[in-house]
C-alpha cells in the first residue's frame, strides 16, 4: 500500500476515507487498449485525475504503458510534467492568453481551439525559431470548444500560412452523445470529423473518449481518450460495466440509536420512521463529497449488506437505517461503505441525479486518501 500525503496520524474512526486502487485503474487502462485496438489510448487525468490524485495515478498508468495524457488546465500540465518528465501532455484549454511561454518551458502540447490560438502558437514558433507541436480541435457539433465550421474553412483556405511553425501531431473532436449509442448525432459528428480530416494536413486523429470506444471501429481512429473508464465508471449505462472499481469511499459509525414509529430524522424532519428502527450515524457528509441531493435515494453498506439513507445528508454527518443489520456490526467504529464494490459509482450518481464524473470530482480533500497497489 502506498500512502498519500493527505493521510495523518489521526485515528480513522472520525474521518471519511477514500481508498484508490491504483492496480484497478491500470487494469482498466489495459482493458481500454484491448477494446480500442489497434488504436492507442491516452488517459484523461484532468481535475486531479478525476479527484483521485494526479501523481499516484500518473505513476500507475505510466507503469501500465501509457505515455500520453490529457489535462485541462495549464497548471495541471505543469504538475503532471513535474511527475513525468518523458510523457506527452496535452492541454485541452489550448493557448490561453499569455500562457505560450509556460507551455514551451514545460514542454506541454496545446490543443488549439480557435484561429486566435493557432495564430498565437504560430507566432511563438516564429519567435523561438523552432517548430512547436500542437493538436487541433475541430468542433463537430457540441458547440463548446474547437474550430467552428466557418473557422475550419478559413484555416483550410490558408493552411501553409496559418500553420507556419506548427507541427500538427493530432487532430481531434469530441462526441456529444456517445453514451447514447442509438443517437443519430454520433454518426453526424463522425461524418463531419471525416470531412474535417480530408481538409487538413495528414495527422493522427482522435474522436472518442470512454463512451465513444463502445460505438465501434468507425469511431476509434488512431487514439482514444479514456477518462471515466479508467476510474471505474460505466461509459454506457444499461450495459454491463467492463471496468473494475477504483474508488471506495467509507465512513465510520459514530453512534447507534433506536427510534420508534413516527419519530423523524435529520433537518426538516423529512424522514419519518414507519416502524421501530435502528439507526447509525456516520462521520461523513457533504463536506466530504457526498452529494446532498442523494439523501432521499442513497444507500450505504455495512459488511456487504445494503442499507438506505435516513433523512437529509448534513455537512459532517449521515444517518442510515441499520434495522436489518446484525447487532454484531452495530458498534462504534464500524466501517460503512458509501461508494465502492457494493454501492457502485454509477448507482451513487443515479441516486444524486448526476453523472459518475461529478461524484468522483466532488469528493473533498477532507477525506483521507489511501492508495493501494492492487
Amino acid at each position: 500500500m502506498t500512502k498519500s500525503a493527505h493521510e495523518s496520524a489521526a485515528p480513522s474512526h472520525g474521518v471519511a476515507e477514500l481508498t484508490v486502487r491504483l492496480g484497478a485503474a491500470a487494469a482498466n487502462y489495459r482493458e481500454v487498449l484491448r477494446r480500442a485496438a489497434p488504436a492507442a489510448a491516452a488517459p484523461v487525468v484532468k481535475a486531479n485525475a478525476y479527484g483521485l490524485g494526479l501523481a499516484p495515478m500518473l505513476h500507475a498508468l505510466r507503469t501500465a504503458g501509457a505515455d500520453t495524457f490529457f489535462v485541462a488546465r495549464l497548471e495541471e500540465g505543469i504538475e503532471a510534467r513535474s511527475v513525468l518528465s518523458d510523457a506527452r501532455i496535452f492541454i485541452l484549454d489550448g493557448v490561453a492568453p499569455g500562457t505560450a511561454p509556460a507551455l514551451v518551458a514545460h514542454r506541454l502540447t496545446p490543443v488549439l481551439n480557435s484561429l486566435e490560438e493557432i495564430g498565437e502558437w504560430s507566432a511563438r514558433a516564429r519567435t523561438d525559431r523552432q517548430e512547436l507541436d500542437a493538436a487541433l480541435h475541430v468542433d463537430t457539433g457540441i458547440n463548446r470548444s474547437g474550430l467552428s465550421h466557418a473557422e475550419l474553412s478559413q484555416l483550410a483556405a490558408r493552411l501553409r500560412e496559418s500553420l507556419a511553425g506548427i507541427n500538427l501531431v493530432l487532430i481531434m473532436s469530441h462526441l456529444a452523445c456517445a453514451d447514447e449509442p442509438g443517437r443519430e448525432m454520433n454518426w453526424t459528428q463522425l461524418a463531419r470529423f471525416r470531412a474535417a480530416l480530408a481538409a487538413l494536413p495528414a495527422a493522427p486523429a482522435s474522436l472518442s473518449a470512454s463512451a465513444g470506444i463502445e460505438l465501434g471501429r468507425d469511431f476509434l481512429f488512431d487514439l482514444v481518450r479514456p477518462g471515466i473508464a479508467v476510474y471505474g465508471g460505466n461509459p454506457v449505462l444499461g450495459r454491463p460495466n467492463p471496468y473494475r472499481t477504483v474508488a471506495s469511499l467509507t465512513g465510520r459509525v459514530l453512534q447507534v440509536r433506536h427510534i420508534e414509529r413516527g419519530e423523524t430524522v435529520g433537518y426538516a424532519a423529512s424522514f419519518e420512521a414507519s416502524r421501530p428502527m435502528t439507526l447509525v450515524t456516520v462521520a461523513a457528509g457533504y463536506a466530504d463529497g457526498l452529494i446532498r441531493a442523494s439523501g432521499a435515494r442513497g444507500h450505504g453498506a455495512i459488511a456487504g449488506s445494503r442499507i438506505r439513507f435516513a433523512g437529509r445528508i448534513s455537512m459532517d454527518l449521515l444517518v442510515l437505517d441499520a434495522t436489518e443489520i446484525s447487532p454484531s456490526h452495530l458498534v462504534r467504529g464500524e466501517e460503512v461503505e458509501l461508494l465502492g464494490d457494493t454501492i457502485t459509482l454509477d448507482e451513487v450518481a443515479e441516486a444524486a441525479n448526476t453523472i459518475s464524473h461529478e461524484v468522483l470530482t466532488s469528493i473533498s480533500s477532507r477525506a483521507r486518501r489511501i492508495y493501494l497497489d492492487n
